[in-house]
C-alpha cells in the first residue's frame, strides 16, 4: 500500500511569518494537531500543538495576561517550528512512513512531489490501513496459529482452506523460531471444520475471533 492512497490531500498550511495564535487557530477550526509551513512553494517545517505549547509563557510566569497575550502574538511560527522538515514522496511504501515516524517520534509527514507539497500522512491514517489490512471489521473469522517457520507451510494451510471452501481474504506472519505465529481471516463465520482440518495438519488454533 503506497502513502499516496492514505495521504490526506491539499493539507491546511501555514507560512514561516504567520503568527502562532493564528496557526493555533488553523489548527482548532479544522480539527488537526500539526501544519505544515510552506514558504516560496517549498515545505520548510511543520509546526504542531505541542510546538505552540513549548513556545508558551508557562503558568508561573509574572506577566500579566495582556503582557502574555501580546508577546504571543508577536511570535510567529518560524521560531516555534520543527526544521527541516522530515517528508515522504507519494509512491513511498505505506511501511516506510510508518518507520520514519516512529525513527523520529513524529505524527505526521507531509508527502512531497519534487518540491509540491501534495498531502499529509498522519498515524491515525497508518492505524486505520493497519486495520483494514488484517480485516478487522470485516465480516468472517479471524483465526490465530501456531505454525511451523518452514518452506511450504503457508501453501499447505491455503489448501486446507480452500479443501474447506473458504476463502483468505487476510493474512499475517509474526516470525519466529522454530515456530511463527500466522493470523489469517477467511470469509465464514462456520469454522469448526476447518479449524479441525488445520489441527490435524500440525497448525495449533492459539486464538478465534468471530465478527457477524
Amino acid at each position: 500500500m503506497f502513502v499516496s492512497t492514505r495521504m490526506t490531500a491539499n493539507p491546511f498550511t501555514v507560512t514561516p511569518d504567520d503568527s502562532v495564535p493564528d496557526a493555533a487557530a488553523v489548527m482548532k477550526q479544522r480539527n488537526v494537531r500539526h501544519l505544515p509551513v510552506v514558504s516560496d512553494g517549498r515545505v520548510v517545517g511543520v509546526v504542531s500543538k505541542g510546538d505552540i505549547a513549548a513556545a508558551s509563557p508557562s503558568a508561573a510566569t509574572s506577566l500579566s495576561a495582556s503582557e502574555i497575550t501580546y508577546l504571543v502574538s508577536k511570535l510567529k511560527v518560524a521560531k516555534v517550528m520543527s526544521h527541516p522538515a522530515i517528508t515522504i514522496a507519494p509512491g513511498a511504501l505505506l511501511e516506510e512512513a510508518a518507520v520514519l515516524m516512529r525513527d523520529n517520534k513524529i505524527e505526521m509527514l507531509p508527502v512531497v512531489d519534487g518540491d509540491e507539497l501534495v498531502g499529509v500522512i498522519t498515524e491515525s491514517a497508518i492505524f486505520d490501513a493497519f486495520v483494514e489490512l488484517l480485516g478487522f471489521r470485516e465480516h468472517g473469522t479471524r483465526l490465530t496459529l501456531e505454525a511451523n517457520d518452514e518452506p511450504g507451510a503457508l501453501a499447505t494451510l491455503g489448501e486446507i482452506v480452500a479443501a474447506h471452501h473458504a476463502n483468505i481474504g487476510h493474512i499475517a506472519v509474526y516470525r519466529g523460531e522454530p515456530k511463527s505465529t500466522v493470523l489469517i481471516g477467511v470469509n465464514t463465520t462456520n469454522t469448526d471444520d476447518l479449524e479441525a482440518g488445520l489441527t490435524a495438519q500440525g497448525f495449533t488454533i492459539l486464538g478465534k475471533l468471530v465478527n457477524p
